[in-house]
């Protein structure tokens, strides 16, 4: 591929129709693996990871993806951070980063509840302009391109944009988690924010697609003793705000990737935009009353 520029929508427009086809190939061999086609038999889970159970899907995926970018997007222009073969602590040198989570969800893949997805975004300088969630039990994929709004996509190849609600006050929103991973701070944050109904659901691009979908209005990371990585984020933070969300650290400021530490420290918000200040400050005030207690 030529020199890329960040105002090349029409590159942006090629790259991402790439990336909408290595998502489809993906999806089918995790769907192999979760209805147990593939060749390699059951689930092949490892317990020890550090951070959590990786299956051989989560690697078959990988290399898939990790295969095909390559193929098309150097090495010496593009940088890849994948969850499966992240080392180090440096940033990557490149402008162009390809941010991978091959299996986002793996908790969910493994328990079977269907809320699992594949992240790949391409960063510039540290912010997501191209991106692709895909949720394979739904046989969707939503995809974006910075400046050119968001798209779902069916496996019969239907396209259509999609945008995220329009309620406006907080007791209007409803409210997406995760069904664990909640400590007592994380809880007690939440408890106080009057959101009309909560919905629980896996995967981090699961949550926002029904952001996107309209069933759920706001996603808030709150870091614990751990934190979310940015394979977590960057494909769904670019969806979610090309649809009309926004999706910012508390204090308003826009979420940096590569930055050597993948780890994504503090909170998060991610909403359709209606009540996003009015939340930010409503979360970091009560933080700070929970925290002096």
């Amino acid at each position: 591929m030529k020199s890329l520029t960040i105002q090349d929508q029409n590159q942006l427009t090629e790259i991402l129709a790439i990336v909408r086809s290595v998502s489809w190939g993906a999806t089918e061999i995790l769907q192999s693996y979760y209805q147990g086609k593939a060749n390699q038999g059951d689930l092949d889970i490892n317990e020890d990871k550090k951070d959590g159970p990786v299956t051989a899907a989560d690697l078959a995926t990988n290399h898939y993806i990790l295969e095909k970018l390559q193929h098309s997007f150097s090495t010496e222009q593009f940088g890849y951070l994948s969850e499966e073969t992240h080392q180090g602590t440096d940033p990557i040198p490149q402008d162009w980063v390809w941010i991978i989570d091959p299996l986002d969800g793996t908790r969910d893949f493994i328990d079977k509840t269907g809320e699992y997805a594949v992240h790949i975004a391409l960063a510039y300088q540290g912010r997501p302009v191209v991106a692709v969630v895909a949720v394979p039990e739904s046989s969707k994929i939503y995809f974006a391109a910075k400046g050119q709004g968001t798209f779902v996509e069916t496996k019969q190849g239907e396209i259509k944009p999609i945008h995220v609600s329009e309620r406006n006050s907080i007791e209007e929103l409803y409210f997406v988690a995760s069904r664990t991973h909640r400590d007592q701070r994380f809880q007690k944050l939440i408890e106080s924010l009057p959101f009309k109904g909560v919905n629980y659901v896996g995967s981090v691009g699961c949550k926002i697609s029904t952001i996107l979908e309209q069933r759920s209005d706001v996603y808030i990371s709150l870091s614990g003793k751990s934190a979310p990585k940015d394979w977590d984020f960057a494909a769904p933070e670019l969806i979610l705000t090309e649809a009309g969300g926004k999706f910012t650290y508390f204090n308003g400021e826009p979420v940096q990737y590569n930055r050597g530490d993948v780890r994504q420290w503090g909170g998060i918000m991610a909403s359709n935009g209606q009540c996003h200040e009015m939340l930010c400050q409503r979360a970091t005030q009560t933080l700070a009353e929970i925290d002096q207690k």
